[in-house]
């Protein structure tokens, strides 16, 4: 036994004296050793590091040495043998991420299971266009993760909510909006569909706010509270007595606004206009409250307290091109709960979630996302990882519609006359005479309509 702790010491003590970066994940990917250069370059202890599971994403709920153990886990497909390079990542005191190329060497038991995973780090950090092309090498994936991190790295402090993330043209107006009215105590009204991430951008305007210390945000559900109701938490949240917190920091949150019912909204427009009302205010809604308000449906004096700073949400189909960098934030949220750690998408599943209608927007992809995680085999969710609602959608828009064909009255009613002459003139044997009285009519019309519908000659006898 002592034999073998002299053995392990010496393994040690060699593997400190190595001035890159190396440390050792188990079975279960905990980080069961780190040599000093390592412990260096991350800037933690082995007390703080070891034991620490590491799981593949960014998320900024994450913080101290799990932050670290996020940072150190190789990309999934290392865990199975399948990748033996790519870049793992340091975050120093002042929040700057430190990244570098990596080698990653599986430990294979008996039968060829994993039982440990060696990461050997360079001993350089990785320049911007050099760490650019290490992604490209690595794939889709590995740029969409990095993506994430750096979105993260940029905004984890203006921006708590991860709906928000995107490149889209909507989405960077959506971003200027909320940061705006985040430094300012005007009211706000936040339009777009459902699932949109309509109450999310609300929170992040509130916790965004510079004012310390800050307040708190009373949420109150206009679609679900009956009249009664609604008026009783007006009046409430109106007596600074039943504020608990900073009242000068604290946000009334209206959910669904433009669904307040219609005797509610003058008390409302009261209440929410007096000069004693002590909260801000952020209310939700899925279309304009002006618009309802031309449309007789809504007070005036409420939408016009509502809507100092209007900002508008696109669907998910309006901004198509942020779906991959969201279906990788959302898994990596699921990475970040359990055990089981995918990379990403394939290029075919990301291809699929373009061409869907997301009825749902952002929620559905949240949805979605867990879903396809629970379902994958492999180390990617692929097409076949995919909820079947995205195939059905699939198969239905590969069906090619029949092309819509025109109906022209006259040609449509000439074809009917044509048959009903005919038949008449079948019964009659011929006979005008008969085929007139059978049809309702005179023998002169019987003709005209025959020379008109091309059935008889105009110099032929009557």
């Amino acid at each position: 036994m002592a034999r073998t702790r002299t053995s392990a010491a010496g393994l040690a003590r060699l593997l400190n004296s190595a001035a890159r970066p190396i440390y050792v994940l188990d079975d279960d990917q905990r980080i069961v050793f780190c040599n000093d250069a390592c412990l260096n370059w991350v800037g933690q202890t082995s007390n703080e590091l070891l034991g620490i599971r590491c799981a593949y994403h960014s998320s900024p709920a994450v913080a101290g040495p799990e932050a670290i153990a996020a940072g150190l886990c190789p990309p999934p497909a290392a865990f199975d043998g399948n990748q033996a390079a790519g870049a793992v990542a340091a975050v120093d005191a002042d929040g700057e991420v430190h990244r570098r190329t990596a080698r990653f060497v599986r430990v294979e038991g008996a039968v060829g299971e994993m039982v440990g995973l060696v990461v050997l780090v360079a001993a350089t950090d990785l320049a911007g266009q050099e760490a650019v092309l290490v992604d490209r090498e690595q794939g889709e994936n590995v740029e969409l993760h990095e993506r994430v991190r750096k979105y993260r790295q940029q905004f984890a402090s203006r921006y708590r909510i991860d709906c928000m993330v995107g490149e889209s043209p909507a989405m960077r107006r959506a971003r200027a909006q909320i940061e705006l009215a985040s430094n300012s105590r005007a009211s706000v009204l936040i339009t777009g569909p459902a699932g949109s991430g309509r109450q999310l951008a609300a929170e992040a305007i509130h916790y965004a706010s510079p004012t310390e210390p800050r307040g708190t945000l009373i949420p109150l559900a206009c679609s679900i509270l009956g009249a009664e109701l609604i008026q009783s938490a007006l009046a409430a949240v109106a007596d600074r007595r039943t504020i608990k917190d900073n009242v000068a920091g604290s946000t009334l949150l209206l959910t669904d606004i433009d669904r307040v019912p219609r005797e509610v909204q003058a008390e409302a427009a009261r209440v929410l206009t007096s000069r004693s009302f002590p909260l801000r205010l952020i209310g939700t809604a899925s279309q304009s409250l002006w618009e309802l308000a031309g449309r007789g449906d809504y007070l005036p004096e409420l939408a016009a307290t509502l809507s100092t700073l209007v900002i508008e949400l696109p669907s998910l189909a309006e901004r198509r091109e942020d779906i991959p960098l969201l279906a990788q934030v959302f898994l990596e949220e699921v990475n970040a709960r359990g055990r089981r750690q995918l990379a990403g998408f394939t290029s075919e599943a990301l291809d699929a979630l373009d061409a869907y209608r997301w009825p749902g927007n952002v929620d559905e992809l949240v949805l979605l996302v867990s879903e396809s995680h629970a379902k994958a085999r492999g180390v990617e969710v692929t097409v076949a990882d995919l909820p079947d609602r995205i195939h059905l959608a699939a198969d239905a828009a590969a069906q090619p519609r029949p092309p819509e064909q025109r109906i022209i009255l006259d040609e449509f009613l000439g074809r009917v006359e044509r048959e009903l002459i005919g038949r008449a003139l079948a019964r009659a044997k011929g006979n005008k005479t008969k085929a007139a009285k059978l049809l309702g009519m005179t023998r002169p019309r019987l003709y005209r309509r025959l020379v008109q519908l091309g059935l008889e000659e105009p110099d032929s006898s009557p």
